[in-house]
């Protein structure tokens, strides 16, 4: 579908229209930040750019269309494809325009480096939770990026969760908690419900109990401000259910390898980023 000429405020362009593009996208839309027909996407095919077309929005195969159409653009493509996007898109940039990363590894300072000195950009992490509004996602700035832009980027982005601005240092850690964790907690509520169909529940039924339980969970460590220990020992009776569970949780070795699940994911996001 073409694409209005201009950049316009009210429209949100994307460089690469993968499942984190495409779950941004959907958490925008969804939330009433930007209408659907005012967000245009670009891919070299049409594969992941059905997705775009099914809710509504504009799309293309040429990445300078959406730079000449929006001044907020998401740069979402694979991050070893990044640098040559930048260096194909530098010509139609300008100072109006918001550049917004949202590539694992690549640093501001090599955006920067790539685009026109007076280019405003930032870098998100964000995780697949914003296709349902409830991602954890962080943000930082880059040296012409000022509060207005961080401001407006975290108004966004909350319609798809919650956005922290943090340092630059705090995103490959960011990516091994938030980012990978998502699989890390998917493994643990497969493993509870699992626990429950080896004592008989039906295998649905346990896995919508042992979702539901995660979910839960968060939202009184959200809502209440609480550490999760504290919460751990109100759920704990002497003798009872919950303090046999959670030694065999102990004996299993639960925390050192959760720890080392987000430290090994954090490596080699810096392993990552300095390729």
């Amino acid at each position: 579908m073409a694409a209005a000429e201009g950049p316009a405020p009210r429209r949100i362009g994307f460089v690469g229209a993968g499942r984190m593009a495409e779950a941004i996208a959907r958490g925008l839309v969804r939330a009433g930040k930007v209408e659907a027909q005012n967000v245009l996407a670009s891919a070299p095919t049409n594969r992941n750019l059905c997705r775009f077309q099914a809710l509504g929005c504009q799309t293309t195969h040429t990445n300078q269309e959406v730079l000449q159409s929006c001044s907020l653009v998401f740069l979402a493509t694979k991050p070893h494809i990044l640098p040559a996007v930048l260096v194909e898109v530098a010509p139609v940039v300008t100072a109006k325009h918001i550049l917004v990363s949202v590539a694992a590894g690549v640093p501001l300072s090599t955006l920067e480096e790539l685009l026109p000195p007076s280019t405003r950009v930032l870098r998100i992490s964000p995780n697949l939770p914003c296709v349902v509004q409830e991602g954890a996602m962080v943000l930082a700035r880059g040296r012409r990026a000022g509060n207005s832009e961080a401001e407006l980027l975290q108004t966004l982005l909350a319609a798809c969760g919650q956005c922290e601005e943090v340092p630059e240092a705090y995103m490959d850690i960011h990516t091994g908690l938030g980012g990978s964790g998502v699989a890390f907690v998917c493994a643990f509520s497969e493993a509870l419900a699992e626990g429950a169909i080896k004592m008989g529940m039906p295998s649905d039924l346990a896995h919508r109990i042992a979702a539901q339980t995660l979910l839960g969970t968060a939202k009184l460590l959200l809502q209440e401000g609480r550490h999760p220990a504290q919460l751990r020992t109100d759920v704990c009776t002497p003798g009872g259910t919950t303090i046999h569970g959670l030694h065999a949780l102990e004996q299993g070795g639960l925390r050192a390898a959760t720890m080392s699940a987000v430290e090994a994911a954090t490596s080699r996001a810096k392993e990552l980023s300095r390729k």
